[in-house]
């Protein structure tokens, strides 16, 4: 008995070569095996997340509910490195995990359920007086923030914070946007070829890019629209900012009483 069809076709060829043997049965092949997997989040992980969270609750006085509009990495950075005394994380992350409580307070964000938890859901299993209030609106684009800082201090600095910077695809452009001939005129004629693949009628004219057929104006998007890859690396080309990056306070939290104020 042989162990296998592939086995019986080897022996019979070595001993009877003038044996005519079908060729569709084949060695298997070599799979390749990838060697670096990402590895999902443990238990362990998402353990010690929801005990970061209750560390920084205890430390600090009030937890502010808040959402988030244009969510920009850079721009969050400097949130952060506010709140934590200009020390801390260089880049943005989805938690904070890294360094202590340095500074004036902590923020969270990205990982919604896991901050359900940690607040509690119910009355029965809140971490503290009143927390799963803030829990039934932990939903979307939204985080907290636990800080012993004062509270007029930090509604204050929210209040503020608007950095403009350039929109991205599939976003509604929030106003039309035209293109004078004066606009597209101080860009070098080299960039007429990209001008003319991102959907820009352009053209070379006296030594100078200008829009074809002398039309003075072009509308690059209109209001409500979405818009796409190309309308979003002309308003770049452009200098056009169309979105703000912002952080809107939702409601407070108050250690000492519990009570919860709306904003």
């Amino acid at each position: 008995m042989y162990p296998c069809a592939t086995c019986f076709v080897i022996h019979h060829r070595r001993h009877f070569p003038s044996l005519a043997f079908p060729d569709f049965i084949r060695p298997s092949a070599k799979h390749k095996v990838a060697l670096t997997k990402t590895a999902k989040k443990t238990r362990d992980h998402k353990t010690n997340y929801v005990d970061a969270v209750r560390l920084a609750i205890d430390a600090n006085d009030r937890v502010y509910l808040f959402s988030y509009e244009n969510m920009r990495s850079n721009h969050f950075k400097d949130v952060r490195l506010h709140f934590r005394g200009g020390g801390g994380q260089t880049a943005m992350s989805d938690d904070d995990d890294g360094g202590g409580d340095v500074g004036g307070g902590r923020l969270f964000l990205g990982k919604n359920k896991l901050l359900q938890i940690a607040l509690g859901r119910t009355p029965e299993d809140e971490y503290s007086d009143n927390l799963h209030r803030l829990s039934g609106r932990l939903s979307g684009s939204v985080g907290i923030l636990c800080t012993s800082m004062d509270a007029a201090l930090v509604e204050g600095y929210f209040a503020k914070l608007r950095v403009e910077d350039y929109a991205r695809a599939n976003t509604i452009s929030p106003e039309t946007v035209r293109l004078s001939r004066a606009a597209v005129e101080t860009h070098p004629v080299s960039m007429v070829e990209q001008f003319r693949k991102l959907g820009l009628p352009v053209e070379v004219k006296n030594g100078r890019v200008a829009f074809v057929g002398g039309r003075e104006e072009y509308e690059v998007c209109r209001e409500g629209q979405e818009l796409s890859v190309e309308q979003c690396k002309i308003l770049v080309h452009m200098g056009v900012k169309l979105a703000a990056f912002r952080i809107d306070l939702v409601c407070r939290w108050e250690k000492e009483d519990g009570a919860v104020e709306e904003f």
